[in-house]
C-alpha cells in the first residue's frame, strides 16, 4: 500500500505543471479558419456538407449533387431530416408480436423482439419491422451543365476545381472550369429551417448551358444506402403545385407519408417538369447569376423564403456565435506531431457533431449524410453522439434530443409492463414513433437503460435549478425503477445479479449464459446513485428497492489481477476470439468516474493487457476514445494518446473529419463524439482529478491551451 500511494504521489508531482495557459485567449477566428478544408480532385470520400442539426446537405465537388451516382458508394450526397422518413405499407398485416421468442425469467417467460425467427411469416414480419420506418433521401439537387456539344458533363469534364469548406461561416463551395468556362457556387443551409441557399456565377448561364435539376425518390430500405430509390417511379407521386415567376411548390407523396419542396429564385428563370419526378430550374436573364432557395418542409409554406443573403447573413451569426463560445483546445503549441493531427480531428469533430447530431431526435451513427441500419438511430449510441456537448459548454446542443424520451415513454413503459419489470425499458434500434426493432442482439441490451440519468444529470449540472429536476424527474425515476428490477437476487452470496437473457456492450457474448458485465454493473451503480440524488434534491425519501440493489451489486470479476470481460468468463483473455468488439471493461472506469469496488491497479494492468493484444482490425470509432478515457483516468498519459490516434483502419479520420469503419459504414459519427468527449476529459480532467492536462504526458512536447470546458464526473 506505500509503493501505491507512494506511486500515485510521484505521479501528482509530476503532473504538477502541466498547465492549459489560459492566460492568453485563443484567436477562435484564426484558430478555427486554420482547418478549413480544401478539396482539388475527385475523391468519393471527401464530400462537403451544409446543415443545422436537424436538416443537412451533402455535396460533392461541384458545390451540389451532380455527380451522386458517382459518390453513392462513398460519403454519400444526403439530403436528410429528422422528420423524413418512409414507411412501407404492411401488405402482410404484420404485428410485432410475430417476432416475439421467449425465454424464462425466474418464474415468467420473458418476449423479446428476435431477429432469428423460424417460420415464413416470422422472417417477413422481422423484416419488415427492421426496415420500417427508414429515413428518405428529400430530393437531389444538381447541376445540369451542357458541353459545346450538347452533351451533359461527366466527371472527366471538371478541371482545376477547388471544393471548399468555410468553418467559420458554415459554407461550401466550388469553383471549376468547363472547357474553358467557370462555374462557382455557393451553398449554405439555413440554420432555423430546413433549406438551403445556393448561388451560382458563371458565363455558362448566359449561355443557357446551366440549369439546376431536381430528382425526387421513392424510400429505399435497405440497410447501409443513400436513402434513394429511383426506379420505382411508379410507387410515389411528385406534383407542381405552382409554377410562378419566382417560385414553385412540388408536393410529394409516398404511400402515406407526404411533404413539400418549394423553391424561389430572385432571376427571370422557369421551374419546369421535365419527368415523372424530375424539374429543371432554366435562367433566362443574361446576369450570368442564379439564386435560389430551397425548403423541405412536412406543411405548406405561404411566407416567403429567406433569399441567399439573408440565408448567409443568417450563418454569419450563427457560425461566429456558435465558434466564439463553448469550448476550444489549441494545439499549436505542442511539438510532437501528432499534435496537428488531434487538432484537425478535433475541429472538424465539432463541426460535424453540429450540423448531423444537434436536433430534436437522437443521430443516427450515420448523421444527415446516408443511411445505416434503414436511417434508424440506436440510443445506445446516443451517449457518444452527445454526451461531449456539455463538457464543450454546449449543453444546450444535447437538450433537444431528452424531449424523445418524453415521447417514446409511454411505449418503453408498455416493453417494461410486456416482460413483468417495473419502469420503463428504453428500446435500441428506433425510429421517431420509438417502436424497437427486432434483432438477435439490440433488443437483449441493456446499457442504454442508464444513459437518460447520464444526459439529465449533466443539464442539471451545467444549469442546476428545480425546473430541471421536475422536468426529467419523473424519466429518471422510471428508468431506475426499471434497473432495480431486472436483477435477479442471489439469497446464497446476497448479491443481486445482472443475469441472462441479455448482451453487454461488447455485444460478442452470448445473451443466454452472459452474468454480471463489468460495465453494466459499474453503471447500473452510478445510474441508481444519481437516481437517489434526484430523490433528495427534490426533498424525496430515499427509494429502499433502489439502494437495495445499488448497496448489493457484485464486484467486478477479477482473475489474475486482470478484469475479465463478463462475471463468468474466466477466459476472457486467454481465448483470442473473445478480444474483439469494444474493450468494454474500460468503460467502467473511463466513460465513467468509477466507484469504490473497482481497484485501479487491477484496472491498469487490464488496460494494459488490452493495449498489447486486443483485436484492433474488429473493433469501433468510439473504442479509441473510450481507452483514452479509462488511460486518462489512470494517469496514463502515454496509453491515452496511442489509444486516442491508434494506427488503425477503424480509427481514421477522413479529410472531411468523419470517422471511417470500412466499406459499409465510411462514416461513424459515435467516433467523432467520442473523440470530443476524451479530449475534453483529457484536458479538464474530472471531480477530484488533482492535476492539469491530465491526458497529455508532461515532457515538454504537449503544452495543450484550452478554454470553456467543464471537467468530467
Amino acid at each position: 500500500m506505500f509503493l501505491k500511494l507512494l506511486s500515485i504521489s510521484f505521479l501528482l508531482l509530476l503532473f504538477a505543471g502541466c498547465s492549459s495557459d489560459n492566460s492568453a485567449p485563443i484567436v477562435r477566428y484564426s484558430f478555427v479558419n486554420s482547418h478549413n478544408m480544401t478539396v482539388e480532385k475527385f475523391d468519393t470520400l471527401a464530400s462537403l456538407s451544409v446543415g443545422n442539426g436537424n436538416f443537412a446537405f451533402t455535396t460533392d465537388f461541384t458545390g451540389l449533387q451532380t455527380f451522386y451516382k458517382e459518390y453513392g458508394n462513398g460519403v454519400a450526397l444526403g439530403t436528410q431530416s429528422n422528420w423524413g422518413w418512409h414507411t412501407s405499407p404492411n401488405t402482410g398485416n404484420y404485428e410485432i408480436s410475430e417476432t416475439y421468442r421467449y425465454y424464462q425469467v425466474e418464474d415468467r417467460m420473458v418476449p423479446f423482439m428476435d431477429q432469428l425467427s423460424t417460420s415464413e411469416r416470422a422472417v417477413e414480419a422481422v423484416k419488415y419491422f427492421r426496415e420500417n420506418p427508414h429515413r428518405l433521401h428529400l430530393g437531389l439537387i444538381r447541376l445540369l451543365i451542357e458541353k459545346d456539344n450538347g452533351e451533359e458533363i461527366q466527371i472527366h469534364d471538371i478541371e482545376k476545381v477547388c471544393h471548399h469548406l468555410d468553418l467559420w461561416r458554415g459554407e461550401v463551395s466550388s469553383d471549376f472550369i468547363i472547357e474553358g468556362y467557370p462555374v462557382s457556387v455557393r451553398v449554405f443551409a439555413h440554420q432555423e429551417l430546413d433549406m438551403i441557399s445556393a448561388r451560382i456565377k458563371s458565363p455558362l448561364i448566359d449561355a443557357r448551358r446551366l440549369s439546376v435539376e431536381w430528382l425526387f425518390s421513392y424510400g429505399n430500405p435497405i440497410h447501409t444506402h443513400p436513402g434513394y430509390d429511383l426506379n420505382s417511379p411508379e410507387k410515389h407521386t411528385s406534383t407542381l403545385l405552382i409554377a410562378g415567376d419566382d417560385k414553385a411548390v412540388i408536393s410529394r407523396e409516398l404511400d402515406n407519408d407526404r411533404y413539400n419542396t418549394t423553391v424561389t429564385w430572385n432571376q427571370d428563370a422557369i421551374l419546369e417538369k421535365t419527368g415523372a419526378h424530375r424539374f429543371v430550374l432554366k435562367p433566362s436573364d443574361g446576369s450570368g447569376i442564379l439564386e435560389f432557395s430551397c425548403l423541405f418542409s412536412t406543411e405548406s409554406i405561404n411566407s416567403e423564403l429567406p433569399d441567399f443573403e439573408e440565408t448567409l447573413h443568417n450563418n454569419e451569426i450563427h457560425w461566429e456565435d456558435f465558434w466564439r463560445t463553448g469550448g476550444a483546445v489549441d494545439f499549436s503549441e505542442c511539438t510532437d506531431p501528432r499534435a496537428h493531427e488531434l487538432e484537425r480531428r478535433t475541429v472538424l469533430s465539432q463541426y460535424l457533431t453540429k450540423i448531423q447530431g444537434t436536433g430534436n431526435l437522437p443521430p443516427q451513427e450515420t448523421g444527415l449524410t446516408f443511411n445505416s441500419w434503414f436511417g434508424k438511430f440506436h440510443l445506445e449510441m446516443i451517449w457518444w453522439h452527445s454526451a461531449h456537448f456539455s463538457n464543450w459548454q454546449r449543453t444546450q446542443y444535447m437538450a433537444g434530443q431528452l424531449q424523445y424520451y418524453r415521447d417514446i415513454y409511454p411505449l418503453a413503459r408498455e416493453t417494461a409492463e410486456l416482460q413483468g419489470y417495473a419502469g420503463v425499458r428504453w428500446p435500441k434500434m428506433v425510429g421517431p414513433n420509438g417502436q424497437d426493432s427486432p434483432s438477435s442482439i439490440g433488443t437483449y441490451l441493456i446499457w442504454q437503460q442508464p444513459h437518460l440519468i447520464y444526459l439529465a444529470e449533466q443539464l442539471y449540472l451545467s444549469a442546476p435549478s428545480e425546473e430541471t429536476l421536475i422536468r426529467y424527474a419523473d424519466l429518471i425515476f422510471a428508468t431506475a425503477d426499471f434497473m432495480a428490477d431486472f436483477p435477479i437476487y442471489d439469497p446464497e452470496n446476497d448479491v443481486y445479479n445482472l443475469a441472462p437473457p441479455l448482451i453487454p456492450a461488447q455485444e460478442h457474448w452470448n445473451r443466454e449464459t452472459t452474468v454480471n458485465p463489468p460495465f453494466e454493473l459499474a453503471y447500473w451503480y452510478w445510474g441508481l446513485t444519481i437516481a437517489q440524488k434526484w430523490k433528495q434534491r427534490l426533498g424525496e425519501p430515499a427509494d429502499l428497492k433502489w439502494e437495495e440493489v445499488r448497496t448489493k451489486l457484485p464486484e467486478l470479476l477479477a482473475i489474475d489481477s486482470l478484469y475479465m470481460g463478463t462475471g463468468n468468463a474466466p477466459d476472457s483473455y486467454t481465448d483470442p476470439s473473445n478480444m474483439r468488439d469494444h474493450p468494454m471493461v474500460l468503460g467502467s472506469l473511463g466513460m465513467l468516474p468509477g466507484w469504490e469496488k473497482i481497484d485501479h491497479e487491477i484496472m491498469r494492468n487490464t488496460l494494459k493487457l488490452i493495449m498489447d493484444r486486443w483485436n484492433w482490425p474488429n473493433t469501433w470509432g468510439w473504442d479509441y476514445p473510450m481507452v483514452a478515457m479509462c488511460a486518462t483516468r489512470l494517469y496514463e498519459p502515454e496509453l491515452a494518446l496511442e489509444a486516442l490516434l491508434k494506427d488503425v483502419q477503424k480509427n481514421t479520420y477522413l479529410v472531411n473529419g468523419h470517422n471511417y469503419q470500412d466499406e459499409r459504414l465510411r462514416i461513424y459519427m459515435p467516433g467523432n463524439g467520442g473523440l470530443l468527449k476524451a479530449v475534453a476529459l483529457m484536458c479538464a480532467g474530472w471531480e477530484g482529478c488533482e492535476v492539469d492536462n491530465p491526458g497529455f504526458p508532461y515532457d515538454g512536447t504537449w503544452n495543450v491551451k484550452w478554454e470553456n470546458l467543464t471537467p468530467d464526473f
